[in-house]
């Protein structure tokens, strides 16, 4: 297979995908958010979780086995296991306009929304909301905010994340081939490791960065990083939990669940390219996969073109992590990448 020329999409997102949109909901007050990706038609879609703390909701169901084999929506949420009821909001508002898994002869819909959440309780905002948490209300908002462009950095689900000694966020990245193949990947980034590699300003994704999309500053420049202490830059002033990396990759081609699968597997690589450590107990990584089957891959060569999917798919989530951290802005005592160094 030729893929020919290799760069990054025009918006550098995962809007270049095309076919997709994303749409981001906060509430300052609170210092949380949620995100949804929303699918203008059904997608085949799956997923991967690697971190010993996950909080998801319909991963099941993508398993290839299953009988689900398209979703019309993804929520990533903040909130921990409060952020799960973003999905209901989605899929409220996805049904109300006839959006779902028709019921044979039934009027009524069944929207697919399969979704996971991040723990951001700890971060000083105001969490005192009773029996009405935000997040159900946050899943809504986020759907009618749908748009192809979307802000990164304190946004949707990344609003109030915190990655390892920085303040997290939501990035993403893309990329675009000539053949026509298009990957993207939209991550919340809230790790207990490391973006950064300790005593330095460089990323620990800077060998993946394109045309100095989170500020050019190279990669580190001490050799020996097995040497180092794999828990230095890491979360260990915060409780245990208070974690996790969660988004989802997206492409053009026509996959089907078994292969968008492979993709979500082959995409978590991209985590351990930019954090350290990385799927620890303490942390629920979960990557989702979408496929929009805009572009036929063909019958020729196909274990070929998944194995390039899943490795662009993994170049782009850890562009998308260093994407997050270098967007996000101070917010309480979570200082941002750019306030510490001074960029």
């Amino acid at each position: 297979m030729h893929l020919g020329l290799i760069r990054k999409g025009p918006r550098n997102h995962i809007g270049d995908i095309g076919g997709i949109l994303v749409g981001n909901a906060e509430d300052e007050a609170v210092r949380t958010g949620v995100t949804v990706v929303l699918p203008e038609a059904r997608a085949v879609a799956a997923c991967d979780v690697r971190g010993g703390g996950p909080g998801t909701r319909e991963t099941d169901a993508l398993d290839p086995v299953a009988l689900v084999d398209a979703v019309d929506a993804v929520v990533l949420s903040g909130g921990s296991s409060w952020g799960l009821d973003a999905a209901s909001g989605a899929a409220a508002w996805l049904g109300a306009r006839g959006r779902g898994f028709r019921l044979g002869a039934s009027p009524l819909v069944s929207p697919v929304v399969p979704a996971a959440i991040l723990f951001d309780l700890g971060n000083g905002g105001d969490k005192g909301w009773g029996e009405k948490p935000p997040y159900r209300a946050l899943g809504r908002a986020a759907c009618e905010a749908a748009a192809v462009d979307f802000a990164l950095g304190n946004a949707g689900a990344g609003f109030g994340a915190v990655a390892g000694q920085y303040k997290g966020g939501l990035g993403s990245a893309s990329i675009v081939t000539e053949s026509g193949l298009a990957v993207g990947a939209l991550i919340a980034a809230n790790p207990f490791g490391a973006v950064v590699a300790p005593g330095t300003d460089r990323f620990w994704a800077a060998p993946f960065e394109m045309d100095g999309e989170f500020g050019g500053r190279g990669g580190p420049e001490t050799g020996g990083f097995a040497s180092l202490d794999p828990l230095a830059g890491s979360k260990l002033d915060t409780p245990a939990r208070a974690n996790t990396t969660i988004g989802v990759v997206a492409t053009n081609a026509d996959l089907t669940p078994a292969e968008a699968r492979r993709v979500a597997i082959m995409a978590q690589d991209g985590l351990a390219r930019a954090i350290r450590p990385v799927h620890a107990p303490v942390d629920g990584d979960t990557v989702f996969a979408l496929a929009t089957g805009l572009h036929p891959l063909g019958a020729e060569a196909r274990p070929f073109a998944i194995s390039a999917l899943g490795a662009l798919a993994a170049d782009c989530v850890a562009r998308a992590i260093a994407r997050a951290v270098y967007e996000a802005e101070t917010l309480g005592t979570a200082i941002s990448y750019r306030d510490r160094h001074k960029i």
